[in-house]
């Protein structure tokens, strides 16, 4: 996904919604009852949870943080239901962790599930860096962000390496005249608009010190661990099984020794890069079978993928015990 992109969970169009979390629900008279089953039920929270599980593998503290805030905003429209005080909570987050590691997937899946619960107008996600925000020259910065904020409006702003936003050193970035208008609107237009910040956790830390304002507003810190090479080669299978394609034994070996080698580069970005070498081996793959031009292949044969697929060696790195 680039900078700037605009995205919308799934492939229908939902109903606008109104605002507040007690769009969509009926008062209730104070001797009658509500069960939180058909509450999770009517705004399809299990629906959410399991996708999240499905598509994420490990992060049960992220799950964790994502199904207690699920709790609050269920009880909240109870309580607004039986005419208690449900002041709207502070929903604005900071997602930390290194690349791959889920932040966007939760970020869209909480989209969805703010609107389902009448929180926000649109489960649509609006992906912003430093460069949709902040201009070269005097003048260029307020419309700039001002324009991404409409476009995000009625749902998330997702700000990736948001630390970028501030540049101390350089006496002449307008990164600071951002950053002021985003913290005048995370506070005015919280019951319209929530705000991720996302990026590495000593950066981001770092970031909010030279900002106090910022960490203020954020009520919700979820940090994405990286994975350890059981989950990779997991999610792995499971990228493959998406597509219709599956391991060997043999190959499956092969690919937990190239992961483990590929952890100790500087740049490796957990499941985006393995996501990266199943698109190598992929193409391997169909290298191998479509230039043998006279074998009659099978099926299973156009699924599996076997060790020169996935690493094109003549001397195979032996399997991880």
């Amino acid at each position: 996904m680039s900078a700037g992109d605009r995205v919308r969970p799934g492939n229908s169009k939902p109903p606008r919604a109104r605002r507040g979390p007690a769009a969509r629900v009926s008062p209730l008279e104070a001797d009658e009852t509500v069960s939180f089953a058909a509450e999770r039920d009517a705004a399809r929270i299990d629906d959410i949870i399991s996708h999240l599980n499905g598509e994420l593998v490990g992060l049960a503290p992220v799950k964790q943080r994502v199904e207690e805030i699920s709790a609050l905003l269920l009880v909240d429209r109870a309580r607004q239901r039986f005419g208690l005080s449900a002041p709207r909570p502070n929903l604005h987050m900071c997602f930390t962790g290194a690349p791959g590691t889920g932040k966007t997937t939760v970020a869209l899946r909480m989209a969805t599930l703010l609107h389902r619960l009448g929180y926000l107008e649109s489960p649509t996600l609006v992906h912003a860096m430093r460069d949709d925000l902040v201009g070269e020259y005097i003048g260029q910065t307020a419309p700039k962000t001002k324009k991404v904020l409409e476009r995000a409006m009625g749902g998330v702003l997702f700000i990736d390496e948001a630390y970028y936003l501030y540049r101390a050193t350089d006496s002449k970035d307008y990164g600071q005249e951002a950053i002021d208008i985003l913290l005048q609107v995370m506070e005015n237009d919280r019951d319209k608009l929530v705000v991720i910040m996302a990026g590495y956790k000593d950066r981001m830390d770092l970031f909010f010190e030279s900002n106090p304002g910022l960490r203020s507003r954020i009520a919700h810190h979820l940090d994405f661990a990286s994975y350890d090479i059981g989950e990779l080669a997991e999610i792995g299978k499971m990228m493959l099984g998406q597509a219709s394609y599956y391991l060997s034994p043999a190959a499956e070996q092969v690919l937990r020794a190239e992961i483990a080698r590929l952890m100790t580069e500087p740049h490796f970005a957990n499941a985006r890069t393995v996501r990266n070498e199943l698109e190598l081996a992929r193409l391997r793959h169909a290298h191998r079978i479509s230039t043998d031009l006279h074998r009659e292949w099978t099926r299973d044969d156009l699924m599996r993928f076997e060790p020169e697929d996935v690493l094109l060696s003549q001397s195979q790195p032996q399997p991880l015990r």
